[in-house]
């Protein structure tokens, strides 16, 4: 497909972000960009599964949160369990008394793409596909404008250019902007460093409290925590691969890989997840007698994958390269996926962006010689909310990965089980469930 020879704004990648990106721009008036992206299609796998309600907030103000609040299931808490018994539940109803939003979206993120690429559409813009970016360099008649190439030849000569093409950001790249953990090099042993997550049915259908919609739980063990997500049909299609239909509910789980059981494979197979599932899982969905006396097994492996739970922070999410070249999503931070912030921080980081750049666009048309001082003050203020939410879910990380060995020879309890104690003691508490719905939802991290 031909892309135009000029634009004033280039968008690198479909995902969340790139999409959001794009819908800000035509919000806030700007209809002169091009969001291209490598892939022929959309990819039809789950990832990313929590929106929160800063989040749809965030997409409420540019007039893209409908399709997302008619399409997901309302979440309505995020619970924390042992294998066979309750722990803790942060309820997101307290955050009632500060948002319009008080609860949580649990959808795939393929759907999320979908539906957020449909708004787009019904707004006159479709992604250029499949369009990879192989070069960038400085346009010879104008210091301000980019040349963009294309590894099929075409160009575009663009004023903004923002780069939501993930985590090996080719746009990162050719800018020369480092990547890294702000607090130095992740240590590979850590004991949560590695996780597999799968979208899977049972048979027999699974029944209990930790599978009813609306719920996201962790259950901890020594050494691991197992997440489980029920998803009900809502999904069925938009999860179908290889023209296998799906009719049982589909559950979206998930396992830290201790480090002593090797590095998990790329595409996890039933066998491997239903190992995990046994192990680790809540007694509702394991095929142990000895733990549930009508016992279950994986039906149908729909999707499976693996991940590390290291971060990394861009050096700077705003430079000069020629154009004015921005870092949005996994492309400008990555971190560890407790809490489900990672899609959330992406999305509103381009929402606020695309604010920001049409300012700057306006300015820009009253005065040639328009400094980048817009620009700056937003690359800085995001680049510190990711810091803030890398520490945040490194926190919860490391409350996660505590282990139920005990403590000392002379001290028989252990670090897991006073964590479990404390948390069951101030779950009692309603000022307790509002803090922590409040930090999960990232109404306090905007």
């Amino acid at each position: 497909m031909l892309l135009p020879d000029n634009s004033t704004v280039l968008i690198v990648g479909a995902g969340p972000a790139g999409l959001t990106a794009a819908l800000s721009l035509i919000h806030h008036g700007c209809r002169d960009f091009v969001i291209v992206d490598a892939m022929v299609e959309g990819q039809n796998i789950s990832r990313a599964i929590t929106i929160h309600s800063a989040t749809i907030e965030a997409l409420a103000s540019i007039n893209a949160a409908d399709g997302l609040l008619s399409r997901a299931i309302i979440g309505k808490s995020i619970r924390i369990t042992s294998r066979d018994s309750h722990i803790f539940e942060a309820k997101f109803d307290p955050l009632k008394k500060h948002s319009a939003h008080p609860y949580a979206l649990f959808a795939p993120q393929n759907v999320t793409e979908l539906v957020l690429g449909q708004k787009l559409q019904s707004l006159g813009i479709r992604v250029q596909r499949p369009h990879r970016v192989i070069g960038m360099k400085q346009n010879e008649n104008d210091p301000r404008i980019t040349d963009v190439s294309f590894d099929d030849g075409q160009v575009i000569r663009a004023r903004y250019i923002i780069g939501a093409d993930g985590a090996r950001s080719i746009i990162r790249t050719i800018s020369g902007i480092g990547f890294s953990d702000p607090e130095g090099p992740n240590l590979s042993n850590h004991t949560l460093s590695q996780m597999v997550i799968a979208d899977v049915t049972f048979e027999p259908e699974p029944v209990g409290p930790l599978t009813i919609e609306g719920h996201l739980n962790g259950i901890v063990s020594s050494g691991s925590i197992f997440l489980l997500t029920p998803f009900g049909n809502h999904f069925n299609d938009e999860l179908t691969r290889d023209g296998k239909p799906i009719t049982k509910s589909i559950f979206r789980v998930g396992c830290a890989i201790p480090v002593n059981n090797g590095e998990p494979p790329h595409a996890p197979s039933k066998d491997y997840i239903q190992n995990l599932v046994d192990t680790y899982g809540p007694a509702c969905i394991t095929s142990d007698l000895s733990l549930n006396p009508t016992p279950v097994k994986i039906d149908q492996l729909v999707w499976s994958s693996r991940f590390r739970t290291h971060s990394a922070i861009a050096d700077r999410t705003f430079t000069r390269f020629g154009a004015a070249i921005f870092l949005v999503g996994d492309a400008a931070h990555i971190h560890s996926p407790a809490g489900g912030q990672g899609m959330n921080l992406a999305i509103r980081d381009a929402v606020f962006l695309s604010e920001a750049v049409t300012k700057h666009i306006q300015a820009s048309a009253e005065n040639i010689d328009v400094d980048d001082t817009i620009l700056q003050e937003f690359a800085e203020a995001r680049h510190a909310r990711a810091l803030e939410i890398i520490g945040f879910t490194k926190n919860l990380l490391k409350l996660a990965s505590l282990t139920y060995d005990p403590y000392a020879w002379w001290m028989p309890f252990s670090r897991a089980s006073v964590r479990d104690l404390i948390l069951r003691i101030l779950g009692r508490f309603d000022f307790v469930q509002s803090r922590v719905a409040w930090g999960l939802g990232g109404l306090g991290r905007r």
